[in-house]
């Protein structure tokens, strides 16, 4: 963790419980074949995916999963597919409002826990004879927005704000 990430880790009213591969997949189908490239680099299609949930019913303790699914084509068919969930436990501090939660889960824990699911993609396509992956940087806040913005502009709506 670099120390802007570990300053902000430890402004977070959240204490990270755990960090861990939940599931990981790495296939190469067409090997050794896959592994020339002939007719120049694959066509890269990755999709990255947020879920949480709270682990006990009156804690709170929440999983955050972080996904992502890198497939890389060539002429419509498969050169690799990478997948991994990777998880974090994490609890936060009673203090926070309930409505803070959200946000939390789904913005400020996928940026501290992506360098390190950024480094296993990159390790898990190079372990399977192709230059690493670097996966680009990511905008949870964005993404989030994207994600709930329809309820969030109703939520706002219905109180007036």
């Amino acid at each position: 963790m670099s120390e802007d990430q570990q300053a902000s880790a430890a402004e977070m009213p959240v204490n990270i419980l755990a960090q861990y591969i939940r599931d990981v997949s790495f296939e190469n189908p067409n090997a050794p074949n896959s592994l020339r490239f002939a007719d120049g680099a694959p066509e890269m299609d990755v999709n990255i995916g947020l879920d949480a949930r709270k682990i006990e019913k009156d804690s709170f303790i929440y999983e955050v999963v972080l996904s992502v699914r890198a497939e890389a084509l060539q002429k419509d068919e498969p050169v690799f597919i990478c997948e991994l969930h990777y998880g974090i436990t994490v609890e936060i501090d009673q203090s926070v409002p309930e409505d803070r939660h959200h946000p939390l889960l789904f913005i400020e824990m996928p940026r501290q826990v992506f360098p390190y699911v950024r480094q296993i993609v990159s390790n898990l396509v190079a372990n399977g004879g192709f230059p690493p992956l670097y996966l680009a940087p990511v905008d949870f806040h964005q993404l989030y927005l994207q994600r709930f913005g329809d309820e969030i502009k109703a939520a706002k709506e219905k109180v007036g704000v």
